[in-house]
């Protein structure tokens, strides 16, 4: 892999990425609730490097911009969860995943230069888009009322999938950095999500999962979500060493907890834990990969109230 250097316009500030990929154009432009801004992402790597590049996808990110390029995030999901997960999903449109909420949220898209194939995407459900929504994705499987207080500056993020021909690190990266903007330019300070464990092998290994968490890697007591449709841990627990999905590793490792106990999901047929992420407890090598190139210097400097 090879760095790039990541220049926003208008702003002195560069950040350094790491991705396999030749070129990469990022364009965050379309949110519903902030003013454009535009990103534009160099290679920098020696020639060889670029010589050995010359085959592999150029990527672009980038805000959906309208009714269409959402139904393009939507075929993705579809392909991922239903075709290739086997979940149970709403098909008001056949061959899209589709909810109430995709036409309050902003999608990050990564779509191959070449090809212009959508091939990743997060949902982001902003406060403001969790108020028009009428409450948080999250809330369906979760009360949040210990939460409350947090909401005028908690986002949450979602439908997280990548194509599976893409599956090497590269969109992800891609897709965190795309994140970080949009947190940093609006300033958000916690970050919610669910990350799902498979059922396939009848819950065992989700049961072990949670029991195996440390009471570091737990909010404390009042930060828990209760699940609506719990999970029944405790009569699934079989004691095997837990096998943790790489998402879920990612979003421990940047400084996330665990807000509880696992719902269980019969329509995608997982167990998910939500994930709480304040922005204070940003891993640094994250932070400084992900947030910083994006933060004013007074926002960049900024002591942060520790959860």
């Amino acid at each position: 892999m090879f760095a790039l250097l990541a220049q926003p316009i208008g702003h002195g500030k560069i950040c350094r990425e790491w991705t396999k990929f030749q070129f990469v154009h990022i364009t965050l432009k379309s949110s519903r609730y902030r003013p454009q801004q535009t990103m534009h992402i160099q290679s920098t790597s020696p020639p060889y490097m670029r010589q050995m590049a010359r085959s592999r996808p150029r990527l672009h990110l980038s805000l959906a911009k309208n009714e269409d390029e959402i139904r393009e995030a939507q075929r993705l999901r579809y392909t991922v969860f239903g075709e290739e997960l086997g979940a149970h999903l709403c098909e008001q449109i056949p061959g899209h995943d589709t909810d109430l909420f995709d036409s309050h949220c902003d999608h990050l898209l990564v779509r191959d230069y070449d090809t212009d194939q959508v091939i990743g995407t997060y949902r982001l459900i902003s406060p403001e888009a969790a108020r028009s929504a009428g409450s948080y994705y999250a809330e369906g499987e979760f009360s949040l009322t210990r939460l409350q207080h947090l909401r005028p500056r908690m986002i949450e993020i979602g439908r997280f999938c990548i194509h599976a021909d893409y599956r090497s690190g590269g969109v992800m990266a891609l897709l965190w950095s795309g994140l970080g903007q949009y947190i940093a330019c609006r300033d958000y300070e916690y970050l919610i999500g669910s990350a799902s464990i498979s059922m396939a092998d009848g819950g065992h290994n989700a049961a072990n999962l949670y029991q195996q968490l440390s009471e570091e890697q737990k909010t404390p007591a009042e930060y828990r979500a209760a699940p609506l449709h719990p999970l029944p841990f405790k009569q699934l627990t079989n004691g095997k060493p837990a096998v943790i999905p790489p998402l879920l590793k990612g979003y421990l490792r940047a400084g996330g907890r665990v807000c509880g106990e696992p719902a269980w999901d019969t329509d995608f047929n997982t167990a998910d834990l939500l994930f709480l992420l304040p922005m204070a407890r940003l891993n640094q090598r994250y932070e400084r990969a992900f947030l910083d190139p994006y933060r004013s210097p007074e926002r960049l400097h900024q002591s942060h109230r520790m959860l």
